[in-house]
């Protein structure tokens, strides 16, 4: 059993699409109505509105500005990067708001592409730290450009509250573009994609599908952006996704958009408010039968995510992985960078946000423990 936070298990619908006959991108009608039909379901689980109406069951209300819905083929971190090279040259200052792996790593590909990383980081299993946000704002040193953040930070299983941050970027400064890393809990909890202007997502995680597809709501301003910016780099370029209405940029991943596109009609069937309803119930139990075996969540649970449950155990998270892949056939992953060995984590986001799939891994669990 597949229950790593991204790849998630892919349901029987989405595999039995991807079998069908393979479509021409480049030549066949079919796949661009197939690609528009995605980036308007893409427009529901956002809520946003793509120059039209996003409508569906449980579709959130829509109100200005728009966003357009961009899908380029690539796995999540294509977006991260690109979302960077198409905003960022040399000179740009950047601030990126930090309490985990991928928050850092946004300084990283900011420094790679030239411009100056102002990173204000707090430790990981602390809430982002605003206090000194604040401060860096009120700072005229800096002329900040291009704010970077993460909804879920999917290392620690800490899900960010980006609301106060959104509004001390749009009190010192309403010119500053926000970008914003939700691979990892869009389509499992809210985002406010309406006060974001690169939101950013991912075809592995929520959704269930295969890895393989960035999915992007991208706000007129920061199209105008990268307008002026012109960047050079054709993969890592958001800017001709814009308009595919004549062709795409490059041969796109045929047989993952037609997975994304059946997984996300399986996700629109079942309702917004019931999909958010199935991953609170499924990390609820998550944590209540981890409390009963003693496990500690990482981050406070006020902070934990819907998506994905982090559990500390110093030292042995190799080995418990190990165990529960050879002894029960279950598969969670452990945590990065320097808590590799010291979390667990279960990835109930998706198809296995499901309570049954949750007693599954914690009933092995407990016998491993």
């Amino acid at each position: 059993m597949l229950m790593t936070p991204g790849p998630t298990a892919v349901p029987d619908a989405v595999r039995d699409a991807m079998s069908r006959e393979l479509i021409n991108p480049d030549v066949d009608p079919e796949f661009h109505r197939i690609y528009d039909r995605l980036t308007d379901r893409l427009a529901t689980v956002y809520g946003v509105d793509p120059g039209g109406d996003a409508d569906g069951p449980g579709a959130e209300p829509v109100d200005e500005p728009t966003r357009d819905v961009v899908v380029p083929g690539g796995e999540g971190i294509l977006g991260l990067e690109a979302a960077i090279a198409s905003l960022v040259e040399p000179g740009t200052e950047v601030l990126c708001l930090s309490n985990g792996l991928y928050g850092d790593g946004f300084a990283d590909f900011v420094e790679s592409y030239g411009g100056e990383a102002t990173l204000v980081a707090a430790d990981y299993d602390e809430p982002l730290p605003l206090a000194e946000l604040e401060s860096v704002l009120a700072d005229d040193d800096h002329a900040f450009d291009v704010a970077t953040m993460v909804h879920c930070e999917t290392p620690t299983g800490t899900l960010n509250d980006l609301g106060p941050a959104l509004d001390l970027l749009a009190e010192a400064d309403g010119e500053i573009l926000t970008v914003v890393d939700a691979v990892s809990s869009l389509g499992g909890v809210r985002v406010p994609t309406d006060r974001i202007d690169v939101c950013l997502g991912a075809s592995q995680k929520c959704f269930s599908a295969p890895p393989g597809l960035t999915t992007a709501a991208i706000s007129d301003r920061a199209w105008a952006a990268m307008e002026a910016r012109d960047p050079h780099s054709l993969y890592t370029n958001f800017l001709p996704w814009r308009d595919t209405d004549e062709g795409f940029p490059y041969t796109h991943l045929t047989t993952e958009v037609v997975a994304l596109d059946a997984a996300l009609g399986l996700w629109l069937d079942e309702g917004l408010d019931a999909v958010r309803e199935r991953h609170r119930e499924a990390a609820a139990r998550c944590r209540e039968r981890g409390a009963a075996l003693g496990l500690e969540p990482f981050p406070n649970p006020e902070r934990a995510s819907p998506t994905v449950t982090a559990f500390e155990v110093p030292g042995r998270a190799a080995a418990l992985q190990e165990a529960l892949r050879e002894d029960h056939d279950v598969l969670l992953a452990t945590g990065l960078g320097e808590l590799a060995d010291d979390i667990l984590r279960v990835g109930h986001m998706g198809h296995n946000a499901r309570v049954d799939r949750v007693d599954v891994v914690m009933d092995a669990l407990e016998d491993v423990l």
